[in-house]
């Protein structure tokens, strides 16, 4: 029967046996503005939920 040579630890153990994986950000297209934007985020344009809250550079 076979036996490990070194000790797995802890800490590599839980990385092994996490499943944490990177989504990619949701991103919605506002028709108003004809841009896109993140959701809870003020637009490239300056709008948030269709009011202009800051102006746009």
């Amino acid at each position: 029967m076979a036996v490990p040579a070194r000790h797995t630890s802890s800490a590599k153990k839980n990385r092994r046996r996490t499943h944490y994986k990177l989504t990619a950000p949701t991103v919605t297209f506002n028709e108003a503005t004809g841009d896109y934007s993140r959701s809870h985020r003020v637009s490239l344009k300056g709008y948030y939920k269709g009011r202009q809250v800051r102006d746009a550079k």
